[in-house]
Formats: structure tokens, C-alpha cells, sequence
């Protein structure tokens, strides 16, 4: 009797060793299928194109001085309306034009600087702005305001707030065809290297789109904006 317990708890134990055996086996190669399909290569895509800018932004800021304040608040009325009527006569509506309440400023009250005695105690700035989605005509006009200037008219420039702006505004008519090249262009660059590799390129395993970037083409040319995106693809590869 103890003989064949002792037979049984052999079989058993072969059994139970037969048994991991096989399981260590199977867990082992599904370790090695698990590894071979993350056999992955992230590449990146890039979409860019140029495209006129279709909003400008331009104040036109000019400077005026007196010592009498109603005398200087009648010369800024006149200086505006002449400016005003300037641009539409060029083809400027005047729903697109603007006016800010002009800056004065009195150097006899101010506690600062040179102590000698001004010429003109006030002195004023006054921005005419042009929002205008016709930036033909526009950029036109900015090269005959001159005409102006020889009209007595004294121009300020130069600064942060007489900078004219060009805004792109139709993003989102262009960024599906946009991302469609990025994504494009980066499953080329993969199936390069999957065939450089002896691979064969799978399916997508993530991807991501970067920001779109809108700048300048080049300093001279502002209105002509340069759009960009950057596309991340992953792929799986196999052999």
C-alpha cells in the first residue's frame, strides 16, 4: 500500500512539473508575440503653406499741439475729419473706420523732467484706425499718405501701437486638408524605414497633431502668412 501511495504522488508530481512546464512555455511566447507587435516607429509630418492675409489692422496716428485746449480739441476735429474723408475717397468705407479718444497730455503738470518752459502746453495723440478686409486697396492707400503729411499733418510711428497688423482668419477652412498632408507625409517617411528595416508598416498605434503656427513669410512680405502643422504618427511594424 505505501509502495503505490508512494507511486501516485510520483505520477502526481510529474504531472504538476509537466504542468508549469507547458504554462512557462506558453507565457514565454506570448512574451515574445507581445514584444514582436510592439515593434513600433513614430515619425512626424509636415503641412505648410502660404496664404495671403485677409484682415488688416492699420492705425494711422498722428500728433498735434496748442496752448489753448478748445483751440487743440477744434484742430484734432478738423485733422480727423480730413483724414477720414481721405481714406474713403480712396475706397475705404467708413464702416471700417475708427477713431480713439485722443491722448492729451499738459507739460505744465507734469512734476518731471526738462523744467524750461514748453512751447505748447498741450499736446496731443489721435489714432485713426482702418479695419478692413480689402487689403489691396488698403495697402494702396498706405503708400499715398503722404498727401497728407504735405498738408501739415504730422504722423506718428514707429511704435508697438501704430504696428499694422495682418490676420490669416480662415483657419479652420484649410486645416483638414492641412492635417490629411502632415498625416500623409509622415506615413511616406514610415514606409521608408519599414523598408529600409525589412519591415512591413501596420496599423497606427497613436498620433497626434501639433499646433498650427501662423507667422510672417518674411519680414518684408507681412501680409503673406505662413501656416504650419506638425503631425506625430506611431505605426506598428512587422517582419
Amino acid at each position: 500500500m505505501d509502495g503505490q501511495q508512494k507511486l501516485s504522488a510520483l505520477i502526481l508530481g510529474f504531472f504538476i512539473f509537466l504542468g508549469f512546464a507547458v504554462l512557462g512555455y506558453q507565457l514565454g511566447k506570448s512574451a515574445v508575440d507581445i514584444k514582436e507587435y510592439e515593434r513600433t516607429v513614430s515619425v512626424k509630418g509636415l503641412s505648410e503653406r502660404d496664404y495671403p492675409a485677409d484682415v488688416v489692422i492699420w492705425p494711422i496716428q498722428f500728433s498735434q499741439a496748442n496752448n489753448d485746449l478748445e483751440k487743440l480739441y477744434e484742430s484734432l476735429e478738423s485733422t480727423t475729419a480730413k483724414i477720414s474723408a481721405f481714406l474713403q475717397g480712396r475706397g475705404i468705407k467708413i464702416s471700417e473706420i475708427t477713431l480713439s479718444t485722443p491722448v492729451i497730455t499738459d507739460k505744465s503738470a507734469q512734476q518731471w523732467g526738462n523744467t524750461e518752459r514748453a512751447e505748447f502746453r498741450y499736446t496731443a495723440l489721435q489714432t485713426v484706425t482702418v479695419y478692413s478686409g480689402n487689403l489691396d486697396v488698403v495697402r494702396t492707400v498706405m503708400g499715398e499718405l503722404s498727401e497728407l503729411g504735405k498738408q501739415g499733418i504730422v504722423f506718428s510711428g514707429g511704435n508697438y501701437e501704430t504696428r499694422t497688423e495682418y490676420l490669416f482668419t480662415r483657419l479652420n477652412e484649410i486645416k483638414p486638408q492641412m492635417v490629411e498632408e502632415a498625416t500623409k507625409k509622415a506615413r511616406e517617411v514610415a514606409e521608408k524605414f519599414a523598408q529600409d528595416s525589412e519591415s512591413r508598416l501596420g496599423k497606427i498605434k497613436r498620433a497626434s497633431q501639433g499646433q498650427f503656427s501662423i507667422q510672417p513669410r518674411d519680414k518684408n512680405n507681412p501680409h503673406i502668412k505662413k501656416i504650419r502643422v506638425v503631425s506625430t504618427v506611431e505605426y506598428y511594424l512587422s517582419d
